[in-house]
């Protein structure tokens, strides 16, 4: 379900620090809201990073997500992160700006497979983490209840409370 995604550009000679600045802007600036709003519905990355290399003449861009290649190009060219990815590769040589029919083979042409990719939750979508986050902290508040201690110590909920999925269920929660 998850993919890689590998770059490597050259840097266009004396933008190195203009590329770094661009970087550290974009990384906690004032869009950042509007940024993670985009991811959320992009809905498939699962991480991304940026190095400067090679005495700052070369950049690669790293990525994992779910789902195609084409449609993550797609997905990000549709909102503000397409935006940060023309401020950023624009720093690189012969980048034609994310909306240009030719990106993708811009891209393509920098691309390089990883020889190894190894992920902890390769069966996970972003979808599926996020959903699980969501659920974990909605249990988590009704483990904080004292409805749930008085259901838990009810013997109406005796049959439920012993079975061992229930048991595992709260011995989960308790790490």
């Amino acid at each position: 379900m998850i993919s890689e995604f590998t770059i490597f550009a050259e840097i266009k000679p004396g933008h190195a620090d203009a590329l770094r600045k661009d970087l550290a802007t974009l990384s906690g600036g004032k869009d950042d809201e509007r940024a993670r709003a985009a991811l959320h519905e992009i809905g498939t990355l699962h991480e991304g990073r940026h190095v400067i290399f090679d005495n700052d003449t070369r950049f690669m861009f790293c990525s994992s997500f779910d789902g195609s290649w084409d449609t993550y190009i797609d997905d990000f060219a549709k909102t503000v992160m397409g935006d940060r990815f023309s401020t950023i590769f624009a720093h690189c040589e012969g980048f034609p700006g994310i909306h240009d029919p030719g990106v993708k083979d811009w891209f393509v042409a920098r691309q390089e497979p990883a020889g190894l990719f190894i992920t902890s939750c390769p069966d996970l979508t972003m979808q599926q983490i996020w959903k699980d986050q969501r659920v974990d902290e909605a249990f988590e508040e009704v483990l904080d209840t004292p409805e749930f201690r008085a259901a838990l110590e009810n013997p109406a909920n005796a049959g439920l409370v012993s079975t061992p999925a229930f048991q595992k269920l709260l011995e989960e929660a308790s790490v």
